[in-house]
């Protein structure tokens, strides 16, 4: 009886890494055949591998055809294979207004400074204003698409099932290896940029590992995506979208991120760090208190 269930310990522990390798083959084909039907749609060859979408319209249709195959897989896996409740993915109905405040105010802080700062140290130069209303909402609905798909895959079942064979920082690090990984085909990918997104994932992957809760994931990648590309002008991980500001520059250098954008920048990665260092310090404040509340609540029962 004893060895059945050290057996099983052992079994449940490795699980969790299990579950995110049996899922990789079935994610890049469910969602490819996805992102193949959004591409028809859309009007582009998928054909040639150099074919992006050209337009926030194809944009769209495209990032809606992934969210649709990654919430096909990630529904199937959570049900058949990990037999939980898709919910269970990170969907807290606590703090949703809160989380998502916080997580589009930290996107718009670091690409604000960042914006102002490249300005000032003739980094990136501002052309011209080109506000059309149209393209900013099929730009913004692009980037909510593009954050919930990368959040469910990366920090709900990824991250979440590292956590269950790994030690939480181990988890952390390896769902950032994935995710920096994941953009290694983009367009204009540096080593720095990959570096950047490694960094990126840190500071997505954090709030869920005290919380479980994945509204403030998503609402800082929106954030960061719809801010850096649409508003300020930057190339969002190498691609080129609509901006109301545009700007260039003379030189491509590790401040301005050159052709892969700002978050392929030295300054982005040091907001990065500050930003972790302030998250973390603040969860952990909060994790504090909340242990001391239960202390006072357990002491005064006895």
């Amino acid at each position: 009886m004893k060895n059945t269930i050290m057996k099983s310990t052992v079994v449940d522990k490795h699980q969790g890494w299990q579950n995110v390798l049996q899922i990789i083959l079935p994610y890049f084909i469910i969602v490819g055949i996805f992102q193949m039907i959004g591409y028809t749609i859309a009007g582009i060859d998928f054909m040639n591998f150099q074919s992006i979408p050209r337009s926030p319209l194809q944009s769209l249709i495209v990032s809606l055809a992934s969210l649709a195959g990654t919430i096909t897989v990630l529904w199937l896996f959570m049900k058949y294979v990990v037999e939980e409740p898709f919910m269970n993915i990170g969907f807290e109905k606590k703090s949703i207004k809160e989380d998502t405040i916080r997580g589009i105010y930290y996107g718009l802080i670091i690409m604000s400074i960042g914006f102002i700062s490249l300005l000032l140290f003739d980094e990136i130069n501002f052309r011209s204003f080109n506000f059309n209303l149209p393209l900013i909402v099929l730009s913004l609905l692009h980037y909510v698409c593009v954050a919930i798909s990368e959040e469910l895959l990366l920090r709900g079942f990824i991250l979440n099932n590292l956590m269950k064979s790994f030690n939480n920082v181990t988890a952390l690090l390896l769902s950032s290896v994935l995710f920096s990984l994941l953009h290694a085909g983009n367009p204009n990918i540096t080593f720095f940029g990959l570096i950047d997104l490694f960094v990126a994932g840190i500071l997505l992957g954090l709030p869920y590992l005290y919380t479980k809760n994945i509204w403030f994931s998503i609402a800082l990648h929106f954030s960061w995506n719809f801010f850096q590309g649409t508003i300020f002008g930057f190339n969002v991980s190498g691609i080129e979208n609509y901006s109301i500001i545009e700007t260039d520059y003379k030189l491509a250098s590790i401040w301005n991120g050159g052709d892969f954008g700002f978050e392929g920048s030295l300054l982005s990665l040091i907001f990065q760090l500050i930003a972790i260092g302030i998250l973390y310090m603040s969860f952990e404040n909060k994790l504090k208190n909340s242990l001391a509340k239960e202390q006072n609540h357990s002491n005064k029962a006895s």
